[in-house]
């Protein structure tokens, strides 16, 4: 681990030379991408941006807040509806996402009230209860969800003559950067400590001046915002939207991406992103297969390596910095 001898060092996203080395090499090779790759990969990396959002997200309530909700299929339901709903009454894409972003977010502050009595299985039977019946809402609501045809959402226009693809891959790329440094932002400020705060021990976060109420109802706003906007995305991409595309199928998989990926770590969440947009993918054709594979990682993540795949990769990191004394 790297010795931090000021919080000013602490502040900076990338701190070694090294670091800044790998990280300018990611991300040239992801602005080259979709220039040296096929079509499907690129759609796939564009699905991997835009559930990272959604992980970081969850991540942020469940990893730092150390409250935990299997609500989010319904904050999803609710962010793409509302964009979906945006762009019928011909509402310009970007205030129809905030609006996506905003309507999650409302409904998180809702449900997190609960949370300032209930914890653990208590706090989750709570919002997984939430979650089926926002299901059940819009599954029987024409008005809210289209009815049988769902909701047609327009597309942006590609801009600067690229391929339709390519641009969904450069815009979601950009959005899912903005949101990392954003959530690197929130665990860096005094509001992410109290997060952490509150996760190791609420009662000690209180007698040193935490708001408990303000900041657990907090962290279920701004985690509920971040999935709204991977709702809002979602449809965009998908220019459809339908209420069986939320399930709490959808849920579970954000889940496993943050327990996957590590618990309190961003990059980690996008580890888990890429984890749960893979699977299904490796096995498109035995999908009854993909939710065995979540509970075997889940179970080898805990038992073996409970920071995750970040957990991991911090190890490789040690490895070849320390090689060849190990």
């Amino acid at each position: 681990m790297d010795l931090i001898e000021s919080y000013k060092e602490e502040l900076q996203l990338v701190r070694k030379p090294w670091s800044r080395m790998w990280v300018a090499a990611l991300l040239l090779f992801l602005l080259i991408m979709p220039w040296i790759t096929q079509e499907y990969i690129v759609y796939i990396a564009t699905i991997i941006f835009i559930y990272s959002i959604g992980s970081l997200g969850q991540n942020l309530l469940i990893g730092y807040t150390g409250q935990i909700s299997f609500g989010q299929a319904a904050f999803l339901a609710i962010g793409a509806f509302t964009f979906g709903h945006c762009s019928r009454f011909g509402i310009p894409w970007p205030i129809g996402l905030i609006a996506a972003g905003l309507a999650a977010g409302i409904f998180g502050l809702i449900v997190g009230i609960p949370s300032l009595r209930l914890k653990g299985p208590y706090l989750a039977i709570a919002t997984l209860g939430f979650g089926i019946a926002v299901y059940q809402i819009f599954a029987n609501s024409d008005t809210l969800s289209g009815g049988r045809m769902g909701l047609i959402i327009n597309k942006i226009d590609p801009v600067f003559g690229l391929d339709r693809s390519i641009f969904n891959y450069y815009f979601n790329l950009i959005i899912a950067i903005l949101f990392t440094l954003l959530t690197y932002n929130i665990i860096s400020s005094y509001m992410g400590r109290a997060f952490i705060a509150i996760r190791d021990n609420d009662i000690a976060a209180e007698v040193i001046g935490v708001n408990l109420m303000r900041y657990k109802l907090l962290s279920f706003a701004i985690s509920s915002f971040y999935t709204g906007i991977q709702g809002g995305l979602y449809g965009l991409l998908m220019g459809y939207l339908e209420p069986n595309m939320f399930t709490f199928m959808e849920a579970v998989t954000l889940f496993v991406a943050v327990i996957i990926g590590g618990l309190a770590s961003a990059a980690g969440s996008i580890m888990g992103a890429a984890f749960v947009v893979l699977v299904p993918q490796f096995f498109s054709g035995f999908k009854e297969m993909v939710p065995v594979v979540y509970g075997t990682a889940i179970l080898l993540i805990l038992i073996f390596e409970p920071l995750g795949l970040n957990g991991i990769w911090l190890k490789i990191r040690l490895y070849f910095r320390n090689w060849p004394f190990r």
